[in-house]
This record gives C-alpha cells, sequence and structure tokens, in this order.
C-alpha cells in the first residue's frame, strides 16, 4: 500500500481501496459539480444581491471568501460561477476532442495526399497563438460564453487531432483489424467495432486532462478582458473584477485563483490516475 493511502474498509465484503491522491481530488470535483448543477445546497446568498454597507470584507465565517467592492458575497459567486466555468471547460475539450477525431481519424485512415494536407493544417493551426484567435473572434462576435468555448476548443484541436491519428495509425496495425478484415468484415464495421473504441480508449484520461486545461484558458482569456464581462460569476470574470483591488483586497483574487488551481490540479490528477489504470489494463 502506498504511504499516502487510507486503510483499506470492507463495504457487504468488499475491500474498497481509498487513496488520498484519488480521493480528495474526486472529493474536490465532486463538490463542485453540485456547485455547477444544484448551487443553493452550498449557499443561501444570492450572487447578485448588493449590499453597500458590507464592501470589501475580509473573509469571516458569515462571508468565507469575503466581499466585493458591491457588498456580494464572493463565496456565492465563485459557488454560482462553477456552472459557466464548467460549461466552458466541457464544452471547449467537447468542440476540440470532435475537431480531432474528425481530422485524427481521417489523417490516419486515409494516408497519402489527405494525411499529408491534414497535417500541414495542423503545423499551420500549431503556429497560430490561441490569444490572436480569441482577439479574432471577439471582435467578430463580441466577448461571450461561446465565443470562449470555441477560441480554446479550435486552440486545442491541434493537439489531440495529432494523439488521435498516432493512435489510430497505432491501432490499423494490430493484428486482431487484420484478422476482423480477413473474416469479411466491411471497412466501416472493422472501423466502428475495432478501431475507433481501442484508438479512443488511451485518449480518455487527456479528456480529463483537457477539461481542467480549457478551465485554466478561459479563466486566462477572461482575465484579460476577452471573456465573460463582469458582473458574471465566471471565475475568470471574478479575477477580472478583483485585480482593481489586489493590494488591498486580496481576497477577490486569491479566493477564485485557489478556486481554479484546485480544479485545475484536481482534474489532472483524476486525469493522471485514469490512465495508469487504462495503461495497466491493456497489458
Amino acid at each position: 500500500m502506498s504511504a499516502l493511502a487510507i486503510p483499506r474498509g470492507h463495504v457487504r465484503g468488499i475491500r474498497i481501496p481509498v487513496r488520498i491522491g484519488t480521493a480528495v481530488p474526486l472529493l474536490f470535483v465532486l463538490l463542485v459539480a453540485v456547485a455547477a448543477v444544484a448551487p443553493g445546497l452550498l449557499t443561501d446568498h444570492s450572487p447578485t444581491a448588493i449590499d453597500i454597507q458590507h464592501t470589501l470584507l475580509p473573509p469571516s465565517l458569515s462571508h468565507l471568501f469575503g466581499t466585493d467592492d458591491a457588498g456580494r458575497d464572493q463565496f456565492t459567486r465563485v459557488v454560482y460561477g462553477a456552472r459557466e466555468s464548467l460549461g466552458i471547460g466541457l464544452g471547449a475539450t467537447g468542440l476540440a476532442m470532435s475537431i480531432a477525431i474528425a481530422l485524427g481519424f481521417a489523417a490516419g485512415l486515409a494516408g497519402g495526399l489527405v494525411d499529408t494536407a491534414i497535417g500541414r493544417i495542423l503545423e499551420v493551426a500549431f503556429a497560430f497563438p490561441v490569444l490572436l484567435l480569441a482577439l479574432l473572434l471577439i471582435a467578430i462576435r463580441g466577448p461571450s460564453v461561446t465565443t470562449e468555448i470555441v477560441a480554446v476548443g479550435i486552440g486545442s484541436a491541434p493537439g489531440y487531432a495529432r494523439m488521435v491519428r498516432g493512435q489510430v495509425l497505432q491501432v490499423r496495425q494490430a493484428g486482431y483489424i487484420e484478422a476482423a478484415g480477413a473474416l469479411g468484415h466491411s471497412r466501416w464495421a472493422v472501423v466502428r467495432r475495432h478501431l475507433f473504441p481501442n484508438a479512443m480508449r488511451p485518449l480518455v484520461a487527456m479528456i480529463t486532462l483537457g477539461i481542467g486545461q480549457s478551465i485554466v484558458w478561459a479563466s486566462g482569456l477572461a482575465f484579460l478582458g476577452l471573456g465573460v464581462a463582469p458582473p458574471s460569476p465566471e471565475w475568470g470574470a471574478l479575477l477580472d473584477s478583483g485585480r482593481l483591488y489586489i493590494t488591498t483586497s486580496w481576497w477577490l483574487e486569491i479566493m477564485p485563483g485557489l478556486v481554479i488551481v484546485g480544479v485545475a490540479l484536481s482534474v489532472t490528477s483524476l486525469g493522471r490516475t485514469l490512465q495508469h489504470k487504462l495503461e495497466g489494463a491493456a497489458r
């Protein structure tokens, strides 16, 4: 047993190992998920209620994350901001993977000129910074949640596409793929039943990692004023609105920042754990 492990327990005769390295990130992610789905379970304050008599109060038992310049409870705003922030992370990762699967499978299965053309497109995309793409989209559409999702999703897609292509090429050469074709299965049936699930299995963990990365990217864009504008409780917008008071009211920056870092580290840890599990099962 690892040094960082909680003693094993028994549930109806089943031994369940619970390790701190997995349990703590999982509990944190579940807590954030509850905040996104049912924020009223975690706080009874309103994220938009203004209280001029209690502005810029430091963290206390009555206001865990303090209050902002309008007297709004910062913990409540962080809780209600989880829905937008997680939505951006999931949406951007989903968009990136959709593009990556289309390009990666097309390049890996077609080969030849198609593979070369897609490879050149990905190289150009790698050379185009996400920030410039965000500026272009914001100039066209204006700052919004949709703009952040599209900018982060398209910016992340080239990296995923390369991984998908590599997996397709690797699985395509496996013996069971050739055997399925020799047994008379159609090309589409082989791709659907054998190639696709086996090529995507190692990438499941990467999708988990991408969610945390997308949240960080979106928060960075919002902090630079390129995302959802205040008074939205989206975490990046909270950082943007709090930077004016960073020297006098540190909690307006530190508290949302700690939550962003905590989510990113938690999903990364869970993704790594899932990756090790999948690698072990494949052996």
